[in-house]
């Protein structure tokens, strides 16, 4: 019998990204991140161009992280202190070259941030993870819309950018 005092655990898929420095604030963001999440899995990471904007390219990735937090407090007391703490400074233009970004792309199964359907920089980390995702809209899965993305979006593979992470809490 489960216990109905103890939070259930959420599965969350957290988007990555950084045009400043983004190697070492990938590591220092894992590294924040790990103190109050569990840390399942990170993709692999890419560079893309900047979205809507000018600047360096970005480093991309996605973790697959488990939490007791419910997602508000994962966004605003987790997430949004580990960008503060990294350096990160919310201006008017979202697109604006920054030192660490992370979204929170899905939580318990539920799409939050609708761009995965359409950015590559998300999609194709993420379909790492659930290639079978489907697009309710289209009937197509995450991976058919990552190559899809792929193929119109320039962006490569990073192997040389290795994000290492504790394996136990």
């Amino acid at each position: 019998m489960s216990d109905p005092n103890k939070n259930p655990i959420h599965q969350v898929y957290i988007g990555f990204g950084s045009n400043i420095d983004p190697a070492n604030n990938f590591k220092r963001a894992i590294d924040l991140l790990h103190d109050d999440v569990q840390i399942e899995a990170i993709s692999k990471v890419w560079e893309t161009p900047p979205v809507g904007t000018s600047g360096p390219n970005f480093l991309n990735a996605v973790a697959l992280i488990r939490t007791p937090l419910k997602i508000e407090l994962l966004r605003d007391n987790v997430l949004r202190w580990i960008e503060s703490q990294i350096g990160r400074v919310r201006i008017e233009n979202p697109n604006a070259p920054r030192p660490i970004d992370l979204d929170i792309l899905i939580f318990d199964e539920q799409v939050i941030d609708d761009e995965i359907w359409t950015q590559a920089h998300i999609a194709i980390p993420l379909a790492e993870f659930l290639p079978n995702f489907i697009f309710t809209e289209t009937g197509e899965t995450l991976q058919e819309i990552a190559q899809r993305l792929e193929i119109t979006n320039p962006l490569k593979q990073r192997p040389d950018v290795i994000l290492d992470f504790p394996r136990s809490q």
